[in-house]
This record gives C-alpha cells, structure tokens and sequence, in this order.
C-alpha cells in the first residue's frame, strides 16, 4: 500500500492559513487533479488550491469531451501524428506527440481500472475516446483526495512566492467561504489555471481568465505561441454551450434565408465571422437524420438546454448564432516548457494543461477536446512528477527566505484604485471583434496594442486594489497582460500559419516555421526561436 504524505497545517495569524507542502497545484481541473495525484504518488506532501470547487469547475468539468486514445499500433500512431500536421502549420514535435500518445493510452487505461464508466460498442470493447465531464473530474477529485492531497476549494491563487534566487516557493490567495487568507509554503509550483476566455460566455469559462499567465509572468516565466490564440466557437446567440461539431450538420442562412455562401463548421468559420460583421446569420441542423438526432441528445444534453427552454427545435427550427472567442482555453499559446518535466522557465514553477503552450503536440491549431484532453492528463502527470522530484532534489528549506511576487492590484501607492468591471469591458472590446482578432492586419493590431498598453500604464500606476475588488482586478490585468501577450506575437508571425490569419500576409511562409516567444509586463518582448526539429538536428550534429 502507498504510504500517503499529507501537507503540515502551520499555526498562522488571525484572518488567515499557512500550509507546508513538497508541491502546491494551481488549479483542480483535469491537469491539475492529474499533476496533485501524479506528485503525491512520488511521495510528495501536496496541496491543490482552486479557484471554484474541485471537480465540478472549469470547461471540461461542465461538458462531454473527446480524447486523443490511440491503440498502440504504429500504422494507428503514424496516422493520427500525421493528420493534424498540416493543420497546425508543422510546428509539432513528433516526439512529444508519441510521448502524449503513450501517456493518453496509460492514463484512460488508469481511468477504466478506478471506475470510469467507459461506454462498450456493439462487440464489448471499452471505448475510450471520450470522456463525460461530470463523471470524469467526479472521478479525478476522489482521487485526488485518496492520494492525500489537501484540497482548498473555492481558494483562488493571487501571488506566486520566490525565494531570494528567484525561484518559486508557493504562493498565497484567497478563501472566499472562509472570507480570509491562505498561504501555502512549497519546493515546487504547477500551474494548471486554464487559459484564457476573456469572460466570453462559453461554458465553463467563467473561471478561465488568464489568472496563472499573470502570476507566472511576474516571476519572469516565458510564453510561447501565444498569436495561435483566436479560435471563436459557434454558439447559439442565447447560449453558452460550445459544441461546435454539431454544426457539421448546420446549414447557415442570412436573415432572408439565403444560404451564406463557404458557411461551414470546419473549413468556412471565417465566412460565417465575415457573415457576422455585416448582420445576422442563422442555423438549422437540418442535415441530421433521427438516428444522429438521438445520438446527439444522447452524448451531449446540455447542448439541447438553452433550446427546450426557449421552446426552439434546433433541427426544424432557424436560430440565431455567434462566435464566441475561446483564446488560450482552444489556442495552442501559454508558458514556455523546457523540458520533458513540463518546467518553465523559472526554477521551481510548473506548468501543464491549458496553462502550457500545446504547440509541441498541435502546432498552431487545435480546437475543443482531443488533443487537449490528452495533454491536460500527460503535461499534469509530468508536470507533477517533475515537481515532485524538484522537491525531494531540493531537500530541507527552512533557511529560505520568502517574498510576495504581485505587483498588480497590491502596490500601494497615492493613485486611484482601477475598476476592475470597466478594466475586463475594455480588454473584451480589444479582442471580441472578428476585424481585430480573427482577422488580422499590422495597423489594426498596433491600434488595439496602443489602446491595451496605455491600459497597462493606468492600472501599474494605480493603488492596491481593496479587499472586495482584489480577485476581480487580478482578474481584469491578467486578460490584458494576455491580450497584449498575444497581439505582439501576432505582430511578429508576418504570415498566416494554422489559427493565425494575417489580411496583410494571407500565404504561409516556409522561413517562419519557427516559434514565437513573448514575455514581460510594463515592456512586451518577442522573439523568434527555431522549430524543435531544426533545434534537435543542430544538437545531433
């Protein structure tokens, strides 16, 4: 029987808890509950803090999802690497994508053997290509529990913690039930927050606002791929729910009923957000016969919700649709890994899931589900393992001396306080409209980038914002730090490549399949940094 280790509650001032821990994870979605159970089973003392309740937020949790499970035959293996090369812009790395595969393939298999409901097909066999939100992350919270790990739910991460090396050693947030403090002293951090959603509506995204990109960035860390972060998803007007592969069966209509013309699920987003810009544009799943009208209510039941409650059949009945922007929670953009651990490039911080770039494994295009199902369950697995060992390699550390990281919301200073409510509307207006983020062009974007930098400028000069508003603010500048993140990448990919579409500079060029790393806050950088090929190929030599 594995020995469990829990982390050591400390005596703390009034209005406040401290912890001591081996490894702190940020965030209880898939990649997290994966990273906390993975590092607790290396023996570390762990703590997960999240931000809603463990298991039940975030996006997968609120939906079905598809996932990248591949049998373990090459010709199988060879076909699935090959078919999204073209589609991300061959900027993945062949190796992490079998890495990802083998781990997929143990981790479902892990799945199946603590309980997971894996529906049979008409032979018997266990089809594990998908999971059901609900049940999964139901599934992944007793897990974590059962591995030791202490859970703080609704518990959200404001700071990081570093040493006087500069390297990460916890960080402290809030308990919202509690209405107090908590800290949690660590040898190692992983980040699973999620992405970024800009508060766009989509389920599940409510709690996706770029929180750990803002915390990682104020210790230095380095982002990557961040201009392959605009994918819009299309949702019924009135809803939230973002299933975009049932409108494969969709004909889109104009509001006189005409066809819109190249309107389609895959392969013609771009002539519906054209569509967009000049009025309404409606759909029917008109195409879906009964046996596929079943099935859909079937696999996915909340997609039906927001229709039966307005009395609207989707598959006779037109409705109106949007395109809502997913960033970085569909993107492949978010922290630079360095290694095969899933470290960052900031000693002791971690990052897996949505809060990791995908590039290595999708290049500059993914979607929902699938392959980011797959990497949230192998980045957290390495990334916990990799903290894990981090921390046992570090040994004692009484000695260290700790600092607050946030800058911020937390300085005091004799200006005024910023709204955190106006802050988000004006990040939204930046990065909603299809003419500046889906469709790109130099001088559209260096507007939206002098609007989000003089942004930037008021809220780094205003005071510390008070207790109410402190999480809100937090908020509110991580979505402008990622926006700005994500615009000045954009500027310097001066072509279009997989989600990544310039007006300016319609072709791929074969002298750009490179990478695109950012970083910094008052000042944003970029710079270009050679395809993992080109890198492995110099080293060989």
């Amino acid at each position: 029987m594995t020995q469990i280790h829990r982390a050591e509650r400390r005596v703390a001032p009034a209005g406040s808890v401290e912890y001591d821990a081996d490894v702190l994870v940020l965030g209880g979605g898939p990649a997290g509950t994966w990273a906390a159970v993975s590092a607790a089973e290396r023996g570390a003392r762990v703590v997960l803090a999240d931000k809603g309740f463990c298991g039940t937020s975030g996006a997968t949790a609120a939906a079905g999802t598809g996932v990248w499970y591949v049998e373990p035959d090459p010709a199988q293996r060879e076909a699935a690497m090959a078919n999204r090369e073209k589609l991300g812009g061959y900027l993945q790395d062949r190796r992490w994508m079998a890495r990802v595969l083998d781990r997929t393939y143990q981790q479902s298999n892990r799945l199946a053997d603590g309980g997971y409901p894996y529906p049979l097909d008409e032979s018997g066999t266990s089809q594990r290509d998908s999971l059901q939100g609900p049940e999964y992350m139901r599934l992944m919270r007793k897990r974590t529990k059962q591995a030791g790990v202490t859970i703080l739910d609704h518990s959200p991460a404001l700071e990081l913690l570093v040493d006087d090396d500069g390297a990460v050693a916890g960080a402290s947030g809030l308990r919202r039930q509690k209405d107090d403090r908590w800290t949690v002293r660590a040898k190692a951090v992983v980040i699973a927050t999620g992405g970024c959603a800009f508060l766009s509506k989509t389920l599940g995204s409510n709690v996706l606002t770029g929180d750990g990109y803002l915390m990682a960035a104020e210790v230095g860390a380095e982002f990557s791929s961040m201009e392959f972060s605009n994918p819009y998803a299309i949702s019924a007007a009135f809803g939230s729910v973002t299933k975009t592969l049932f409108f494969g069966w969709a004909t889109f209509t104009y509001d006189d009923g005409t066809v819109v013309p190249g309107a389609a699920s895959k392969g013609g987003r771009s002539a519906i957000a054209r569509a967009l810009l000049q009025g309404s544009v409606y759909a029917q799943l008109d195409k879906a016969d009964g046996d596929v009208q079943r099935h859909m209510r079937a696999s996915q039941p909340n997609f039906f919700l927001p229709f039966d409650r307005t009395g609207i059949d989707p598959f006779t009945d037109r409705f109106p649709i949007t395109l809502r922007l997913e960033g970085t929670v569909r993107g492949t953009g978010g922290l630079r890994i360095v290694d095969e651990s899933c470290a960052t490039s900031v000693p002791g911080l971690y990052a897996a899931g949505d809060t990791a770039t995908r590039e290595l494994i999708c290049g500059g295009f993914t979607g929902g589900g699938s392959h980011n199902a797959a990497w949230a369950m192998s980045s957290g697995a390495w990334a916990g393992q990799g903290a894990a060992d981090y921390a046992r390699h570090l040994g004692l550390t009484a000695s260290r001396r700790l600092s607050s990281a946030g800058t911020v919301a937390f300085r005091n200073r004799p200006r005024r306080m910023f709204a955190p409510a106006v802050l988000a509307k004006a990040v939204q207006d930046e990065v909603f409209p299809y003419e500046l983020n889906y469709f790109r062009e130099a001088s559209r974007l260096q507007g939206a980038l002098a609007r989000l930098d003089a942004a930037w400028r008021d809220i780094s000069d205003a005071d510390a914002a008070n207790k109410d508003d402190l999480s809100r603010a937090r908020e509110g500048a991580a979505m402008l730090a990622t926006a700005r993140w994500m615009y000045r990448s954009a500027l310097t990919r001066q072509e279009s490549r997989g989600m990544h579409r310039r007006d300016d500079f319609p072709d791929q060029d074969d002298r750009q399949r490179h990478y695109v790393t950012t970083g910094g806050l008052d000042e944003v950088w970029t710079s270009a940094r050679p395809h993992a090929e080109a890198t492995y190929l110099e080293a060989a030599e």
